[in-house]
């Protein structure tokens, strides 16, 4: 029997009984996708949900946009070559040009790009060795919180812990710093005078000779934290972090993998702050929902050797022709600005559920990139921020919102954050709908979890 003519129970099953364990998503998401459209993806059974996952960010212009398809037929209706490692194309240099368009002037006027591996965890591993190579020093500043990819040196500036605890080996001299996180502030404070005494330690560990970590070759972090649980960095204390590695010469590399491409309301999530960045990694959006991953950087870095970073597929012609119709799509219909405008609206949506509902402890992110995240207000709690993070609560919620057509991820401390990603191309009347869905999921559960067990006969 074909698969098409399979349920999805049975389609799910015999995944499950040949894919390794390292699979995430189905366990929480049992859903065999059959179709999909713009903000909506339809199962084999025929069920359909909006997607606010979207590739973890992927799908910019969502499923199947009409001018992505195009660009890709086109490619392949006209024989062009598909593979090309890093021989140019009239393909390859347009998507460069539109690249290049998409970022401020004052940093693509003295951009070098690397074309890498196709995930973004190489271009994060390729930044590193870029500094590394530049600076001459071996040392990497990262952020509490952060997430960077799956790689060896990705992950070693991972936050998250639990994956990192079973391998060895994982790359030395990283140093996490505390990331300012309003909700629960590493320094018990909260605000504009956390945000200043987080900027203030890091001056001070540059310039102490005992602060045990030698001359960084480089500090890398999210402007908006994304599996860190949609946490933004604030414009003012990105300025400073600017501020203190340029008068010290340490590059700064901002990861906009997820956050990139119009998502926060602006075309890069670092413009809120109105800074100039040393080095950028970018892909998924840029891709046009392909493969593709680059390192776009200040030419005072570019003195590495020919062959210094490679990868096999760094010449993906066809995800070149999808990023660049994505790219031109997202600066001709001003998506930024769309984003930020729907954002704000669900944005106001999330907040006025979370005042009806204690166990909804903070509402944050910019533009479409925003989180919920849910507590346990009865815990006995003696960390950072005033209740516990509640991932039972969080999953729960997550089921119920998959059970009503509502596809929402995970993430943050304990996976207690509620993330949205929808597809920039959301339109208003989507936006009400998915929180509606999302409101009346957090209300079955609180029910659920307010009723009287029942007395035993």
């Amino acid at each position: 029997m074909s698969y098409l003519e399979q349920d999805a129970s049975a389609i799910l099953s015999q995944q499950a009984g040949r894919e390794s364990n390292a699979r995430t998503y189905p366990r929480r998401l049992p859903l065999a996708i059959q179709e999909a459209q713009g903000v909506t993806v339809t199962d084999v059974d025929g069920n359909e949900y909006y997607d606010c996952l979207a590739g973890a960010g992927t799908l910019a212009l969502g499923h199947n946009h009409p001018q992505v398809v195009e660009a890709m037929e086109h490619t392949l209706e006209a024989d062009r070559p598909l593979h090309t490692l890093d021989l140019t194309t009239p393909a390859k240099e347009q998507f460069v040009d539109s690249l290049f368009e998409s970022l401020p002037d004052e940093f693509s006027e003295r951009a070098k790009i690397q074309f890498c591996s196709p995930a973004g965890t190489d271009a994060v591993e390729a930044a590193l060795k870029l500094v590394k190579t530049a600076t001459g020093n071996r040392s990497i500043l990262g952020f509490q919180g952060a997430y960077h990819g799956m790689t060896s040196g990705a992950l070693s500036l991972m936050g998250d812990t639990g994956a990192k605890e079973p391998i060895s080996g994982l790359m030395n001299d990283v140093h996490h710093l505390p990331f300012p996180y309003d909700y629960r502030c590493p320094f018990g404070v909260g605000g504009e005078a956390g945000h200043q005494i987080g900027s203030d330690y890091v001056e001070n560990l540059l310039d102490d000779d005992e602060s045990g970590i030698t001359d960084p070759a480089g500090m890398i972090l999210e402007p908006v934290q994304g599996e860190g649980g949609a946490i933004p960095a604030p414009d003012a204390w990105l300025q400073e972090i600017r501020r203190l590695t340029r008068e010290r010469d340490i590059p700064l590399i901002l990861d906009e993998i997820q956050a990139g491409l119009g998502r926060t309301g602006e075309t890069y999530a670092f413009e809120h702050a109105g800074i100039t960045p040393d080095v950028v990694t970018l892909s998924k959006a840029v891709g046009g929902g392909l493969p593709l991953a680059v390192v776009v950087y200040d030419e005072d870095l570019d003195v590495w050797e020919p062959g210094a970073h490679a990868g096999t597929f760094r010449g993906n012609q066809l995800a070149m022709a999808a990023g660049e119709a994505t790219i031109d799509y997202v600066l001709e219909h001003d998506l930024d600005d769309h984003a930020a405008d729907v954002g704000a609206q669900l944005r106001e949506h999330l907040e006025a559920t979370a005042e009806r509902f204690d166990p909804i402890g903070d509402v944050r992110g910019r533009g479409l990139m925003l989180g919920v995240e849910f507590v346990d207000t009865d815990a006995d709690w003696q960390g950072p921020g005033p209740h516990a993070p509640d991932g039972d609560f969080a999953a729960a919620v997550q089921t119920e919102c998959f059970d009503r057509g509502l596809i929402v991820e995970l993430g943050g401390r304990k996976s207690a954050t509620a993330r949205f990603l929808p597809p920039l191309i959301v339109s208003e009347s989507q936006i009400d709908e998915i929180a509606a869905i999302f409101e009346a999921a957090v209300t079955a559960v609180t029910e659920t979890d307010t009723e009287p067990a029942e007395v035993a006969a």
